[in-house]
């Protein structure tokens, strides 16, 4: 794609929006051309290239590294709030690889407010940090009904959709899920997993699903990393 030299349009802003389109549709992913490449490329000065490059990273599209170079910064991963969709799910449709590690998983008496919310006296707690290409984006935790738990501990609970699995090998499928999110500290040892500072902030989420017989399957409590992560949802304004 070429500048419009005629177009009333600044070459660097036209340039921006080449290289945006570009980071979209995945031809530019990490390490950026050159200064001098970019020059050479659309026939402009060295000053458009910097200014493009320049409105970029202020916007968070490019991140500059010292002594290496300029790189596509990290894409976060979207989930849409209407739709009950698994983080593999989502993490896949970004473009991105999703992984797992199961940290733990245990038989726990839950706290009283979790057992308020569920009805589980006991629960099968099981926690996992989620990746997507290889990066840690959140720590999510676990409670199900010991059944459940105790089936699925019996396999490798590694690099697998749970959603996916409950489904497809234990026949249980969700139907409704409520949800809140909101902002807070992540706990240390969440931290570590994540690779971020302890005392950091994140996004923290709790979901309660449930199945077609209006019964509770799972309540996950999951913590993200804010750089990594978002949340959107479309808004429509009714009339009348």
């Amino acid at each position: 794609m070429q500048l419009d030299y005629k177009s009333p349009m600044p070459l660097h802003s036209q340039l921006k929006e080449v290289i945006e389109k570009q980071i979209e549709t995945g031809e530019l992913a990490g390490q950026i051309p050159s200064e001098r490449e970019f020059m050479e490329t659309y026939h402009v000065s060295r000053s458009t290239v910097r200014e493009a490059i320049h409105w970029l990273v202020r916007e968070g599209v490019l991140e500059k590294r010292h002594g290496t170079g300029t790189f596509v910064s990290l894409k976060s991963i979207n989930e849409w709030l209407g739709n009950l969709v698994s983080t593999t799910d989502t993490i896949r449709q970004m473009g991105m690889e999703p992984g797992a590690k199961l940290v733990t998983y245990y038989k726990v008496t839950p706290s009283l407010t979790i057992q308020e919310r569920t009805g589980f006296a006991e629960a099968y707690f099981i926690k996992r940090v989620r990746y997507a290409d290889s990066i840690p984006i959140g720590v999510e935790c676990h409670y199900f009904p010991l059944s459940i738990g105790e089936a699925l501990v019996q396999y490798d609970l590694d690099d697998i959709s749970l959603y996916e699995f409950e489904e497809n090998e234990l026949g249980i499928w969700f139907a409704e899920a409520s949800q809140t999110i909101g902002g807070g500290l992540i706990p240390e040892e969440n931290a570590k997993h994540l690779h971020i500072p302890a005392g950091s902030s994140g996004l923290i989420a709790e979901r309660l699903i449930k199945d077609h017989d209006d019964q509770i399957i799972e309540l996950e409590k999951a913590y993200y990393r804010s750089d990594m992560y978002q949340f959107t949802i479309n808004l429509s304004r009714k009339f009348g």
